[in-house]
């Protein structure tokens, strides 16, 4: 494995385990050239799906920019690296057991808005808004309004 900080190819592996969810292995690994350590996770991968866009172009389904995605949406939240992991896991999870080899973006952002409805309000408007394309405050008052107050608790 490659080290990310200084591009040396010779890493090591210094402590593997399960992850919470035992849906992939983590790996501490240390770079003997320049002493940096990170992390590394090692998962199954099923079948390449591929991600039908809105302009109807096709690109490979990619993990980190689902994890990305979500991140920035639960930026400064009370929300754990750990639970954007397993909500990711589910998210591919579902996808790859559908069967199919392709879905549609929209799909994507979908499940995305379930898992973060439950996990962060706050969150859950933020990803809205980007992914509903909000353009006024109307709209965000208007997406406030449809979820007639059944908000989830701040601290699940």
């Amino acid at each position: 494995m490659r080290c990310p900080f200084c591009e040396h190819e010779d890493t090591q592996v210094k402590d593997s385990r399960p992850t919470e969810d035992n849906a992939a292995i983590r790996r501490r690994r240390f770079c003997p050239r320049c002493g940096a350590r990170f992390t590394t996770f090692e998962r199954v991968s099923l079948r390449e799906m591929q991600v039908v866009k809105k302009n109807g172009r096709r690109e490979v389904f990619d993990r980190d920019k689902l994890a990305r995605s979500i991140r920035i949406a639960v930026r400064k939240r009370p929300v754990t690296q750990e639970q954007i992991e397993r909500a990711v896991n589910n998210i591919q999870r579902r996808l790859e057991s559908s069967g199919e080899s392709e879905c549609v973006s929209t799909t994507i952002g979908e499940m995305v808005m379930e898992v973060l409805r439950d996990l962060d309000p706050v969150a859950y408007i933020r990803f809205a808004s980007v992914y509903k394309d909000f353009h006024e405050v109307r709209d965000f008052e208007a997406f406030v309004e449809t979820l007639g107050g059944e908000t989830p608790d701040e601290g699940t």
